[in-house]
C-alpha cells in the first residue's frame, strides 16, 4: 500500500506538508516474508538519512536468506557478506540503493 500526501481525502492542518512534498509518502506498508513493514516520509523535513541502525529479517532457509541479501543489495552495498556464524546457518549484513541497513539472518 501507498498513499502520498496528495492523495489524503482530509485537508492537510497549516504547516504539515511543507511546499513541494505533496508526492512524498504519507502511508505505506510492504511485506517481506511473512512480516509488514511500515513508513512514512513523516513530516518531509530535512534531508533523508539512513544512519545508526540497521533493519533484520529472519527467513526460514539459507537459500531464502541468499535470494533476499541478494535483492536488497542489488544497486546496495555489502557490509558484511553472507557466511555461516556461531548463532546462524547463514548470516549477512548489506545497505540497500537507498542507504538502509540489513541485517538477514536464518533463524535457528
Amino acid at each position: 500500500m501507498l498513499k502520498r500526501f496528495k492523495d489524503s481525502p482530509e485537508p492537510h492542518q497549516p504547516g504539515m506538508v511543507p511546499p513541494g512534498s505533496e508526492h512524498k509518502v504519507m502511508h505505506a506498508s510492504f511485506r517481506i516474508g511473512d512480516s509488514t513493514l511500515m513508513a512514512s516520509d513523516g513530516r518531509c523535513l530535512g534531508k533523508p538519512n539512513f544512519q545508526g541502525f540497521a533493519l533484520s529479517v529472519t527467513v526460514p532457509s539459507d537459500a531464502e536468506a541468499d535470494r533476499l541479501f541478494a535483492a536488497l543489495g542489488d544497486g546496495g552495498q555489502v557490509q558484511m557478506p553472507m557466511a555461516k556464524t556461531f548463532f546462524s546457518s547463514r548470516f549477512g549484513m548489506v545497505a540497500d540503493r537507498f542507504g538502509v541497513s540489513w541485517m538477514i539472518i536464518v533463524a535457528s
